[in-house]
């Protein structure tokens, strides 16, 4: 499991980046990402190779937190992930959560602001 360990570690390594940075909301959206994106490349040669694989639950995971859009441009770009069942359907359910979470939070926001201008 180093490869899980791994993936883990880029995963924490790029949170703690985007805390020394301004704007660290969008710093930690490009790097999971780019990490999501180099993970399914990663997974795709490895399964060519007859190596080591990430686990699924690992590339879902970082799909989770944000990384779903990298993740849907690696499926299609590597023709990778794109039919495998139960996985798709995991992968649709994280981007709904991401795309309601990032819609609460606008909305939360919007009544916040009209709070403060009264």
């Amino acid at each position: 499991m180093r490869i899980n360990q791994l993936c883990y570690s880029l995963l924490a390594l790029a949170l703690i980046a985007s805390f020394y940075v301004s704007h660290s909301f969008w710093v930690w959206l490009l790097l999971v990402n780019l990490f999501t994106f180099l993970l399914y490349g990663a997974d795709k040669y490895a399964a060519r190779s007859n190596w080591q694989r990430v686990p699924e639950k690992t590339l879902l995971i970082f799909g989770l937190v944000g990384g779903w859009p990298g993740g849907a441009i690696a499926q299609q770009l590597f023709r990778h992930k794109t039919q495998k069942q139960p996985f798709k359907t995991w992968f649709i359910l994280s981007v709904v959560a991401n795309v309601v979470v990032l819609l609460g939070l606008v909305y939360q926001s919007e009544l916040l602001e009209q709070i403060s201008a009264l």
